[in-house]
């Protein structure tokens, strides 16, 4: 059973809730972290088949890693520097040496930073690559067809989207970027449309919108196309949540304390939003089958109520 994973910003902790069986979590276990957590992220990153965690620590400029005991609790996190006010990360081998590397976002240095698996679950030193101003949410897909991950970062700051071709070694072609709404805060990227060419997502906060941008066959992309959402939408997850075997968007409305679907039309367009309650501030989205019934339930976590909002797929 899925078990939740949040970075708690203000006390310096990551919380895990262990699921009970029914989709019900006990209490929070709790384990010291940099400070400022704004991001965390599982992978099994010590090739021991145990998910571990690692959190980008906004206000200490480090990622940390705990490594997975074997039994759902955690060992001391091992701290790695990073640039100013790391936001957010993804995990992702990018040098096709089958071991998770960090890919993170600097808000404060317009960049994006890599640090290599050096095989054991340590990383060596990071690599810079410059992007927008302000990065915000971070992603790694082949985006041309040649089986190496690309990044896509959303630049908050500049109402851009980068994309950064991997040449094959794990390192990466200068950005290209594209034009967005207002405040892009996260990105997810995944084929939408059909075509086998896996297209961006991304959150507009400060238009209150999705933008859509297919993907035109080379690793290019075309002018986005807009989903309104309510308030802010800030945290994003995508998954086929009507079983049509297309990709549907759910999106985290942090100004308006709910959540919001857009189901897929078939040919990546979106229908217009339907919103569930959710508790205040909700900042991030994540789509999971916590009670084991074969739906995919939304689990959203609540900046303004420091509390995790569960809503089961009836």
């Amino acid at each position: 059973m899925p078990d939740i994973i949040v970075a708690s910003y203000n006390t310096a902790t990551v919380g895990v809730f262990l699921n009970v069986g029914n989709g019900t979590f006990l209490s929070q276990v709790t384990y010291p972290t940099g400070s400022n957590p704004n991001s965390v992220g599982i992978a099994d990153v010590n090739s021991d088949t145990k998910f571990d965690i690692v959190v980008a620590n906004y206000g200490s400029s480090n990622v940390s890693v705990l490594l997975n005991a074997g039994n759902g609790t955690f060992l001391s996190q091992t701290t790695y520097p990073t640039s100013a006010n790391p936001h957010t990360l993804t995990l992702v081998d990018v040098n096709g040496d089958t071991k998770p590397d960090i890919i993170v976002t600097y808000s404060g240095a317009s960049s994006v930073g890599v640090l290599f698996n050096a095989g054991n679950g340590t990383f060596l030193s990071q690599i810079l690559y410059s992007t927008g101003s302000s990065p915000s949410g971070v992603t790694a897909v082949d985006v041309n067809s040649d089986t190496k991950p690309d990044i896509i970062v959303a630049n908050y700051g500049s109402a851009t989207v980068s994309v950064l071709l991997n040449v094959g070694n794990g390192t990466f072609l200068s950005q290209t970027t594209y034009t967005v709404g207002s405040g892009p805060f996260m990105v997810v990227v995944v084929d939408v449309n059909s075509d086998s060419k896996p297209d961006i997502i991304v959150t507009n906060y400060g238009s209150n919108n999705v933008g859509v941008l297919l993907n035109a066959g080379n690793g290019t992309f075309l002018s986005q196309a807009t989903f309104g959402t309510s308030t802010s939408p800030a945290g994003l997850a995508v998954a086929d949540v009507s079983n049509d075997n297309k990709p549907d968007i759910i999106v985290s409305n942090q100004g308006s304390a709910n959540v919001g679907v857009l189901l897929n039309a078939g040919n990546g367009t979106f229908i217009t939003q339907v919103i569930y309650a959710a508790g205040a501030s909700p900042r991030s989205a994540a789509l999971v089958d916590v009670n084991n019934d074969g739906e995919l339930d939304i689990v959203a976590s609540n900046a303004g109520g420091s509390s995790i909002s569960v809503l089961f797929h009836c």
